[in-house]
């Protein structure tokens, strides 16, 4: 339930600052309002929501500047995991990431981007699982928490860059090369946020120096 909603809220199934409604969550996945609200409870001391969990929990809001914190913290995380990954890595577990890859790139050929941005949760998380660290994992989704996935991916291009990406981690991958694995993984977090920050640049008005 808690992946769930984490996925969900990446992939912008739910938008920041949206009301997440137990009801209604249950009824989705044909549950009782016990289990939603559990995961409301985990999710809210993950920080990828706030509120109450009994009076109705809500989308954590993005914050640019701390962000560029989580950036840092990811980078520093992830590359570990994928370290991790290499060493660990099975002919299965190639295998699953190949079709998590294509589902990525397929959805975003299809123009669906909130089925890609599901798609690029599930093959981050399934590359990391492989590492059998589950305290950095566990780490690693409370900064995702506070990091804009939504935004990025739907910056023009964007999605189809980070397929090509995904592919440059797997192929580093597969050949067990693993400084060429945390390089890759480094670049393409890396890369996601600099496309937003040039975005957002982009977007505040230039004043010519005055005050």
């Amino acid at each position: 339930m808690a992946d769930f909603l984490r996925e969900s809220i990446i992939s912008g199934r739910y938008p920041r600052g949206a009301r997440l409604k137990q009801q209604e969550i249950a009824t989705q996945l044909n549950t009782s309002i016990t289990p939603v609200r559990e995961a409301l409870k985990l999710l809210a001391a993950e920080g990828y929501v706030i509120g109450d969990s009994y009076r109705g929990a809500t989308v954590a809001p993005f914050d640019i500047e701390a962000s560029s914190e989580v950036l840092t913290l990811r980078v520093l995380l992830e590359t570990q995991l994928v370290r991790g990954a290499v060493e660990r890595v099975a002919a299965a577990d190639i295998a699953e990431l190949r079709v998590l890859a294509r589902e990525f790139a397929e959805a975003f050929d299809a123009g669906d981007n909130e089925a890609a941005r599901a798609a690029n949760y599930r093959f981050h998380h399934r590359l990391f699982e492989i590492a059998a660290m589950p305290q950095t994992l566990h780490f690693v989704q409370i900064l995702w928490a506070r990091y804009p996935f939504d935004l990025i991916n739907r910056l023009k291009g964007r999605v189809g860059r980070a397929a090509d990406e995904h592919d440059e981690m797997l192929a580093a991958l597969i050949a067990g090369d693993t400084a060429a694995a945390m390089l890759a993984t480094r670049q393409h977090i890396e890369a996601g946020f600099q496309e937003l920050r040039d975005s957002v640049r982009e977007q505040v008005p230039d004043t010519g120096g005055e005050n």
